[in-house]
């Protein structure tokens, strides 16, 4: 056992320290031996990363926490060798090595950790040798150009902070000319941002802003993943097709993922390879491939496919029915199809070349793939379907050519069945395709809100120009009744916008001078003019588009489990259907040659995978795009699985039960100041600041007129407050744990805290050079939808949590309001994550819902993450689902549908797997000696094709599903 002595931060009370000193008795192999509000001695062996999670879980801060710049660092290998030196340190609690930092907490000093990594061989760098530089960017026209530029800016020395197409931030030791320079060698340009002078890492400070301009409306901004390739597949019949497609994709050299979808024919591929080496490869494994950069473009190519496959399904099928049905017809009422004489002998041959006739016609495709899968020594669908027929038919024909060769209770001919099995199975693959088409009715609906041409006006002159013609920066004319083209910001004129396909809210939303505007939302009535800012890819509507596309692609755990299966399916139904016909041979009753045949053939034709590669991908596809016209927006086909089997459902109070628009509503003073001094000294010290409360405390001094002054020495302290010189005043603005933490006395001030705190409101002190001057009021009222939407998720049996770094007072006013029971409040940002922990370590399945920077830890460690679609980037980056509607009735819309599409995928999965493992053993023959025959081919044939068109039919049931909720309060 160590004795270790550990610092302790925001403990302001011997309260506090109780609950500390409760939440360590909890802990085996740690001895508290002593404790105050500054710090704690314990006594433990390996247990210090308990002892952080719990006291960090009360709010608390513990320990020490360094950040060190590395440098030397190549390679993952190089990372995991220092990763390995800390775990084995018992005086580190949690640590996060990338090759640029070093982030680690615990009782360790800073020199020992230095000492740790250099004696490693790697270095640590002062921080002063860091500098933040941002830059404006040209020429880079797509996320390949953002790729190749990630690629030549990924070094031991740049630390890359945000990357896209038109900004570039990073942290570096280079100097600004050398980060230029590689831009310019990588083929764009570069320009430093005048605007933001290069500052060390340590002494990032936040810019006084005279004149902080009026926020603008929050943009929802779907994050667009770079070097993503999508391309049209041909040749695809199966499950185990896909397995194929998906290895020689990723043999390709710089692939880092791929998702091929059976139900759309497409596949999405990951990583920095050439399509043209994709491509090559697809075709190499005997499959079909082409790009298709421009949606529309794609999209009629997807239909041009659909509807040419289509037609010719239906051309082959009429074909071999026309033939199949008239054999089986004659057969089945009582004409002979035994080889018994010669006249039969030649009357069957005729039959068995126009049958061959077919098979090289109409039935090619399943020799050709069957062939091109021999090739590359593996097995499909088409490989049992060819050996069915084609065995049914040589067994035939060796009957006319030799019949002598057989007793003559065994010269059965099966030409029929050959034709049957070609016909049914490919109109079940036509039925399929319409089916399929189908389901992406969804994206196809978002793709058109997209109009093809925009008015552009120049000069004063109004020309309407197509959309490919728009660049960013022009002037762009809204009619009534007209779709927007691109997105941008209104320059003039009002009207009402419908962006109900967008957000699904169904209430027009007013727009004026300085809002934004969507590409795809739809004008009412006025006349706007806009600039546009945003064209092509880089529209909200393309984001979405291509987050749905890739979220139909991805695969849930279910579906992986049935990739495996079918990789080793087909191999075991052909050895099954070897045994089979052993068996029957050696053991089967006579004519032994004929039952061996059919047992054999209908095994094959029985055990075809095709219902099984489709269960899953079809009903993620439908579930997906059902989703997108609720307004809500999948990462992966992975969260919705885990969404199925929440339990419980954590909210952000501001912003998300809130409107997050806070407002000053009361005020208390404690010295000599106005009202307007109060609210003007706030003002100045919060000008600049992203937080909610902040912005209430500056519009209020601007909606009173009031001057704003410069503010120096700004410091944030997150999750308490903040400090600065204002006017030659030391300023102080924060909670009461700010307060006692800067020994400000608040105690005279209690009664008008819990008074407005009694209010629902949000109390914040201000202190004046060492004294309390004032408290504001703060109140953000609740959204109307909120009471309603809690009150559903509760009826689900859903455990509704609310999650605030608000006082507890004001935490509970709110949810008392809303009924909620479970209150966490006075948490700091790092405590949400703690408390999500908490929760899970109860054995609860989690979705955290938030819109914040704070809230995106919380986001990414919950089983589940719900960003609200007007919340920052850095949340819907952290979070699985994004809700583009503000509203909480989304968030049970989304637990709905996912349980529901889980569901349906279950079904599909039940259905096919049942289907398989009761039609091979009865295939077989198992229940010939209680019937006395076999089941036919001909009727194996049409039951897996009747399997397949059950599960696409079952999948598509799901673009009825509608939620079980009411938007308006009853």
């Amino acid at each position: 056992m160590n004795t270790i002595t550990l610092p302790l931060a925001n403990v302001s009370c011997m309260h506090c320290v109780n609950k500390i000193r409760d939440a360590i008795s909890l802990l085996p192999n740690i001895q508290l031996i002593d404790i105050d509000t500054e710090q704690l001695t314990v006594s433990t062996d390996s247990s210090l990363p308990d002892l952080f999670d719990a006291i960090t879980a009360l709010g608390y801060q513990v320990g020490f926490h360094y950040q060190l710049p590395l440098a030397g660092l190549s390679c993952g290998r190089c990372v995991a060798k220092i990763e390995q030196a800390l775990s084995e340190r018992h005086d580190i609690a949690h640590f996060n090595i990338s090759k640029q930092h070093a982030d680690v907490s615990g009782s360790i000093s800073e020199q020992a950790l230095t000492n740790i990594i250099v004696e490693l061989g790697y270095q640590v760098t002062t921080t002063s040798a860091a500098q933040h530089y941002d830059f404006t960017l040209s020429g880079l026209s797509c996320g390949k150009c953002v790729a190749k530029l990630t690629t030549a800016l990924t070094q031991d020395n740049i630390e890359i902070i945000t990357l896209d197409k038109n900004a570039l931030s990073v942290i570096t030791s280079l100097t600004a000319d050398d980060i230029i320079a590689i831009v310019v060698a990588t083929g764009y340009q570069a320009v430093l941002s005048t605007d933001i002078q290069p500052t060390t890492e340590a002494d990032t400070v936040i810019a006084p802003e005279p004149e902080p301009e009026p926020e603008p409306e929050p943009e929802p901004i779907i994050a667009s993943q770079a070097n993503v390739t999508q391309l049209l597949l041909s040749g695809l019949t199966c499950a185990s097709c896909v397995a194929s497609v998906e290895k020689a994709i990723k043999a390709v050299e710089g692939v880092d993922s791929v998702n091929v979808n059976l139900a759309e024919r497409t596949a999405l591929i990951y990583g920095q390879a050439s399509s043209q080496a994709v491509i090559e490869a697809i075709e190499s494994a005997g499959y079909g491939a082409e790009e298709s950069e421009d949606d529309q473009t794609r999209r009629i190519r997807q239909q041009q496919q659909n509807q040419q496959t289509f037609k010719t399904h239906i051309r082959n099928a009429t074909a071999s029915l026309a033939l199949g049905v008239p054999l089986m017809a004659w057969g089945i009422f009582g004409g002979s199809m035994v080889i018994d004489s010669t006249t039969s002998q030649i009357s069957w041959g005729i039959i068995g070349l126009i049958t061959l006739a077919l098979l090289v016609t109409a039935g090619k495709d399943f020799y050709i793939n069957s062939w091109k899968a021999f090739l590359h020594h593996r097995a499909t669908m088409d490989t049992l379907v060819s050996l069915g027929t084609g065995a049914a038919w040589l067994f035939s024909m060796t009957v006319v050519i030799a019949p002598h060769l057989f007793p003559l209770a065994a010269r059965h001919v099966y030409f029929e069945a050959s034709a049957m099995i070609i016909g049914l199975i490919t109109i079940g693959h036509a039925l399929e395709a319409r089916a399929r088409s189908r389901t992406s009715k969804a994206l196809e609906r978002l793709i058109d809100l997209q109009p093809q041409t925009a008015i552009v006006v120049e000069n004063g002159q109004e020309t309407e120009r197509p959309l490919s013609a728009v660049i960013s920066g022009m002037v762009l004319r809204l009619k009534p009744g007209a779709k927007v083209a691109v997105d941008g910001c209104v320059i003039d004129g009002n009207s009402y916008l419908d962006e109900s396909m967008l957000t699904g809210e169904p209430l027009a939303v007013h727009k004026k001078a300085g809002d934004y505007v969507r590409a795809g939302t739809i004008n009412q009535q006025g006349s706007l003019l806009f600039k546009a800012e945003h064209i092509g890819s880089d529209t909200m509507l393309a984001r979405i588009i291509q987050l749905v596309r890739q979220a139909q692609s991805s695969k849930p755990a279910l579906a992986r489990l049935a990739d495996t299966i079918s990789s080793i399916f087909v191999p075991s139904v052909m050895i099954i259907a070897i045994i089979t016909a052993v068996a029957w041979y050696y053991f089967g009753p006579q004519p032994a040659s004929v039952y061996m045949l059919v047992a054999a053939t209908t095994v094959l034709i029985i055990a075809c995978p095709c219902a099984l590669g489709l269960a899953t991908p079809m009903s993620v596809t439908v579930g997906v795009g059902r989703a997108a016209e609720l307004g809500i927006l999948i990462k992966d086909a992975e969260a919705m699985q885990q969404a199925a089997s929440i339990d419980t459902v954590v909210l952000d109070k501001t912003g998300t039960l809130t409107e997050g628009k806070p407002q000053v509503v009361d005020y208390k003073i404690y010295n000599a100041l106005t009202r307007e001094q109060l609210i003007q000294l706030a003002a100045s010290l919060e000008q600049g600041s992203e937080h909610p409360l902040a912005n209430a405390i500056v519009k209020s001094a601007q909606q009173q007129q009031l001057e704003i002054y410069p503010h120096s020495d700004f410091m944030t302290y997150s999750g308490l407050g903040v400090s600065g010189t204002v006017d030659q005043h030391q300023l102080l603005l924060g909670n009461a744990k700010f307060m006692v933490q800067n020994n400000i006395t608040i105690n005279h001030a209690e009664a008008d805290f819990n008074f407005i705190a009694n209010q629902g409101a949000t109390p914040v002190y201000l202190a004046q050079n060492g004294i309390l001057a004032g408290i504001i009021g703060i109140s953000d009222p609740l959204r109307k939808d909120s009471l309603s939407a809690v009150k559903r998720m509760q009826k689900m049996g859903l455990k509704v949590v609310m999650l605030t770094g608000d006082s507890v007072k004001t935490a509970q006013v709110i949810a008392d309001k809303l009924g909620i029971t479970d209150v966490v409040a006075e948490v700091l940002p790092d405590g949400k994550a703690a408390q999500i922990t908490l929760l899970q370590q109860q054995g609860r399945r989690v979705v955290m819902v938030g819109d914040g920077i704070n809230d995106a830890p919380a986001l990414a460690l919950a089983e589940v993450g719900i960003a609200m679609g007007s919340g920052t980037d850095v949340a819907i980056e952290s979070a699985q689902f994004t809700l583009m509607r503000h509203s909480l009735h989304g968030v049970a819309d989304a637990l709905e549908l996912s349980k529901a599409t889980l569901r349906n995928i279950k079904e599909n999965l039940f259905g096919a797997f049942v289907y398989n493992t009761l039609g091979i053993p009865i295939a077989a023959g198992v229940l010939f000696p209680l019937t006395g025959t076999l089941l036919s081919p001909v009727i194996a044939g049409a039951a897996m094709a009747l399997s397949s068109i059950t599960v696409v039919s079952n999948a598509n049931r799901l673009r009825l599903f509608k939620p079980s909720r009411q938007d308006q309060e009853k």
